[in-house]
């Protein structure tokens, strides 16, 4: 396998890195005029309306008052309403099916974008549209990223300007490795012991978890997974198409679900084994606080997502004694790219004034100092930069995070780098671009407006068993895994299927 995976890695690393690198370089200063939207009429006064997921920075207020004094020339203000992480889900259809004005709104194919697009929720940009209202993005957009919005022949969003680099690792405390005579976490075996060291020696000591699961573990199934090179074609809502890439474009007999793959009846066998040695909770399922809030606030000494970890790991250090180090536990391995996709701006289809929304869009996508404003924050408050480009937090970042709030993820264009990035960080981060591969099914999207009621009735499945699953909260893995996936055929997965394959030949046949 590795021999395989390293001539993979030769085969594609130009093309990988390509499609990994930002649209703009670093450093890269873009500077607006009212005169920049000729064709846009900007006679009459407009206030846009942007809905963001996510919780409101505290110095938010701050921030909003600068773009809007920024807009005052263009006639126009930017209104936020910011739906919580613990609302979103419930308020987010809600939003746009009911009476409020919505003019831009943040979406991604993990938030609602493919559903709320097939109730005809976005506005549809066309070539003309984009010329017109969006000139920079016309200029600046990353010409391969529009494929990632665009369903069945629509443009329905804006995509963010880079992608990058998307491994998922395991973060820990590194002082409690070093209390047990743990070293280094190499592979997946060495985090096993590691977990199960902790829920043996460490938690009925001080009550630390191995991991403070919270809901699900489907971060530490990435990880897990990515021990067998494997992509997604299809992600959402439990309903995860995968396939092994052996460097080819995969054809529809390498695709199923997920669950239905042997990797993942292992995986569930080894969840099992640390769940009945304690290393969560047996409330885990029903738990509010994320893992990575209980690893920042010293309840649990793991945790696994992408480069993330790396806040987690620096709140959980501001306790004296505490230190924490992150792992990849898949060296061996491609890295996939985070999609263009990942984190898009979308204009409603209820947008009383579509242009008006596209030039605000446009504004703080590519006009630098709106575009800081959003990522960073305010200069000399929250970040001083550099003249070669490079940031550092000041003391109040704490108030506005760098990139902390959606639209600063789908504003993202990689021109902005932090300033001396921890070592640890950057050797992360230096290990993936080696070897980042891009996911070749990132522009199939599945369409599933005609069996709607079939692939309702298996999210449904899986939504209540995956969980717990995941978790290993069940008696008997391979009994519980093969009733669910009976239930998803008895719930109709094969004309899921049938329609799946029927769309992803016609795509492949494109390709």
């Amino acid at each position: 396998m590795k021999k395989l995976v390293s001539l993979l890695l030769a085969l594609l690393v130009a093309f990988s890195m390509s499609s990994a690198m930002a649209q703009l370089d670093h450093g890269t200063v873009i500077s607006a005029t009212p005169e920049t939207y000729a064709g846009t009429d900007l006679s009459q006064a407009y206030t846009v309306n942007m809905y963001l997921i996510g919780d409101k920075p505290n110095s938010w207020d701050a921030v909003l008052a600068l773009v809007n004094d920024y807009l005052l020339p263009y006639n126009t203000q930017l209104a936020v309403t910011f739906m919580s992480w613990s609302d979103y889900q419930t308020m987010y259809s809600l939003v746009l099916a009911g009476g409020e004005q919505v003019d831009l709104i943040f979406t991604a194919p993990w938030c609602y974008m493919y559903s709320e697009a097939a109730k005809g929720s976005f506005y549809t940009l066309t070539d003309d549209f984009i010329t017109t209202y969006m000139p920079l993005t016309r200029q600046y957009q990353a010409p391969l990223s529009w494929d990632e919005t665009t369903l069945m022949g629509k443009t329905i969003a804006v995509p963010s300007n880079v992608a990058q680099p998307m491994g998922k690792i395991v973060a820990v405390r590194q002082d409690l490795m070093e209390k047990y005579g743990l070293t280094t976490l190499s592979n997946w075996s060495d985090y096993m012991a590691f977990m199960l060291t902790i829920a043996e020696k460490e938690t009925p000591e001080s009550g630390i978890y191995a991991l403070a699961a919270a809901t699900d573990n489907n971060e530490l199934w990435d990880v897990y997974r990515q021990q067998f090179d494997t992509f997604l074609a299809l992600d959402s809502n439990y309903m995860d198409m995968m396939y092994q890439y052996t460097g080819v474009l995969p054809t529809k007999a390498d695709i199923k679900l997920s669950y239905e793959f042997d990797s993942f009846r292992a995986y569930c066998k080894d969840m099992k084994t640390l769940a009945d040695a304690g290393c969560w909770s047996r409330s885990a399922l029903t738990n509010t606080i994320t893992s990575s809030d209980a690893f920042g606030n010293l309840q649990g000494a793991s945790i696994a997502w992408n480069a993330s970890v790396f806040t987690y790991m620096k709140q959980a250090e501001k306790t004296e004694g505490v230190t924490c180090m992150a792992y990849d536990l898949t060296t061996d391995h491609f890295v996939s790219s985070e999609a263009y996709s990942n984190n898009d701006m979308a204009i409603t289809a209820g947008s009383q004034n579509p242009e008006r929304a596209a030039m605000v869009l446009d504004l703080i996508k590519f006009d630098t100092y709106l575009n800081r404003l959003l990522m960073l924050g305010i200069e000399g408050t929250h970040y001083s930069i550099d003249n070669m480009g490079y940031y550092t937090r000041l003391a109040a970042s704490a108030d506005f995070a760098p990139t902390s709030i959606s639209a600063s993820w789908a504003i993202k264009n990689g021109d902005l780098a932090e300033a001396g990035a921890p070592a640890r960080e950057q050797a992360i981060q230096d290990s993936w671009l080696s070897r980042v591969v891009s996911n070749p099914t990132v522009t199939f999207v599945f369409d599933d407006s005609t069996i709607k009621a079939y692939t309702s009735a298996v999210s449904a499945v899986l939504m209540n068993y995956v969980p717990m699953l995941e978790l290993g909260l069940v008696d008997d893995v391979d009994t519980t895994l093969d009733e669910m996936i009976q239930k998803c055929y008895d719930s109709g997965l094969q004309t899921v299927y049938d329609e799946f394959y029927a769309q992803y030949d016609a795509w492949y046949a494109t390709r």
